[in-house]
């Protein structure tokens, strides 16, 4: 996929990855719609990339409310007239400090899913009927080694990250033939707002930096070879 000039739709890019990332886009001349929860934050990030040079727009909104997607979608199209590059990388760990799952709230692991696999499904029903009667465009679940891997206290958001793993497979299997491809990026531990609030305690020296994580799902995204559709690949 070629990235200049690309229409890219960036959820949970206030911060941490999804700031690199919409950041790292728009320096490489894509056209790029933010999607945050938090207005300020959101404008910040939008006014720095067009300080940089770039072409930015936000959007404030929650994924996880149903009512707030085909918004999303349809602000985007306005704005960008086609997306060509959906990122699902808004997320939320649910409450912290991390509970066990048997002292977890239904409510809560339900709003988890909601946000983490069930909003990101519906934004990838509105856009990925435009991008097959194009012939064209990329879709990427932000997964987790969370998805893979039962660690304790994690349960809420690794299955939320497993369900969205199996979805982008299985929607890559059934659009096969149209031209879309649909994958997974495992980014590993990174140094952001959220791993912070899951693990305080973490030893940020370790940790990878978002910019440089981003570059490489940039990457991923341009050289098809590298990522084929349904593939699950580590950043």
């Amino acid at each position: 996929m070629k990235i200049e000039e690309a229409g890219c739709l960036v959820t949970g890019a206030s911060r941490g990855l999804g700031r690199a990332l919409a950041e790292l886009l728009a320096a490489r001349g894509a056209r790029v719609v933010l999607v945050a929860r938090g207005r300020d934050a959101l404008d910040e990030a939008v006014a720095a990339i067009r300080a940089a040079g770039g072409r930015a727009w936000g959007i404030a909104a929650d994924v996880g409310d149903k009512d707030a997607v085909y918004r999303i979608a349809g602000e985007a199209a306005a704005l960008l007239g086609e997306v060509d590059l959906l990122v699902h990388n808004a997320s939320t760990l649910g409450p912290t400090p991390l509970p066990l799952l048997l002292d977890m709230a239904c409510e809560d692991l339900a709003q988890v899913l909601e946000t983490n696999t069930v909003g990101p499904f519906r934004l990838s029903k509105a856009i990925a009927g435009p991008m097959v009667l194009r012939g064209r465009g990329v879709i990427v679940q932000v997964s987790s080694d969370a998805a893979v891997g039962a660690y304790p206290r994690w349960g809420a958001y690794g299955s939320s990250k497993a369900a969205s793993d199996l979805l982008a497979r299985t929607l890559a299997a059934e659009l096969a033939e149209s031209g879309v491809r649909v994958i997974s990026v495992d980014p590993g531990e990174m140094d952001t707002q959220m791993h912070a609030d899951a693990m305080p305690e973490a030893d940020r020296s370790t940790l990878a930096d978002p910019r440089k994580v981003a570059a490489r799902l940039v990457a991923l995204v341009e050289d098809e070879a590298l990522a084929p559709s349904g593939a699950r690949v580590a950043a």
